[in-house]
């Protein structure tokens, strides 16, 4: 599977995804009041994720980072790589 080129993520879409998510992590459901709060893909780029909105979501930095490149657990089973 082909690795999808990273762009940055405009501010507008990035206000989207929070506003969209509730400005609350949707790993652990900490909220930007208590954690600073990320736009992440949820299908990896380098598992051939898109850059595509419906490909985002609002993560803490805790969550992002323990995530790193791999699927996101409520997704895994769809997309087996």
């Amino acid at each position: 599977m082909a690795k999808t080129p990273r762009i940055r993520i405009p501010p507008s879409v990035r206000e989207y995804v929070f506003q969209r998510d509730q400005y609350q992590c949707q790993s652990c459901g900490l909220t930007n009041e208590t954690k600073t709060l990320n736009v992440d893909h949820i299908i990896p780029l380098a598992k051939g994720g898109s850059n595509d909105i419906s490909n985002l979501q609002t993560l803490c930095s805790s969550c992002n980072q323990s995530k790193k490149d791999h699927l996101d657990h409520r997704f895994q089973q769809r997309y087996q790589s």
